[in-house]
């Protein structure tokens, strides 16, 4: 789970989304949460992690298992 901030980054940033954007769309009012855990400074709870998968269509291990790299040819933006 150390990477989820990095894989959370690309994520974004692979669909053109800055952190305001990508806050709005998870129903976030700001994008501090977003930052602190693209730097490796807080970790996810179990919600937001099946919310950002959701949102960016990967799964739950792509994003919390180290081992597991994201298939970022299955990311569709909605």
């Amino acid at each position: 789970m150390e990477k989820f901030g990095e894989k959370l980054r690309a994520l974004r940033i692979r669909s053109g989304l800055t952190l305001k954007d990508l806050a709005k769309s998870l129903g976030l009012t700001a994008h501090g949460y977003l930052s602190e855990l693209e730097c490796g400074k807080k970790k996810p709870t179990a919600e937001f992690a099946v919310k950002v998968a959701d949102y960016f269509n990967v799964t739950t291990d792509e994003l919390l298992r180290d081992d597991v790299e994201i298939q970022f040819k299955k990311i569709s933006k909605k």
